[in-house]
């Protein structure tokens, strides 16, 4: 879904870096690994990141750091989203 230009993995840490210190490139694509995020690829094979992308990331990044989530439990809540059973996370 191109919604706006796409982002590099190092442009997404410097936009969530004020509000998430801790997040790196290795966590992003650890969290891509577990199937929570899944940005677009480039011809070239590099990530591109659009904003619902980076929402979804936002959204995975606080419930860990303000209700000490298990990735898990985001998982389950991330698929209820994308079913549409559940409001898309602000």
């Amino acid at each position: 879904m191109a919604d706006g230009p796409a982002l590099t993995i190092g442009e997404v840490i410097n936009l969530l870096k004020d509000e998430f210190p801790d997040v790196t490139v290795s966590k992003v694509r650890f969290l891509e690994g577990q199937g929570l995020i899944d940005p677009g690829r480039s011809t070239s094979g590099y990530r591109q990141f659009h904003s619902a992308e980076v929402k979804r990331l936002r959204y995975i990044l606080q419930q860990q750091r303000d209700h000490f989530l298990p990735l898990k439990v985001i998982k389950s809540q991330l698929t209820l989203w994308d079913r549409g059973d559940e409001p898309s996370p602000t």
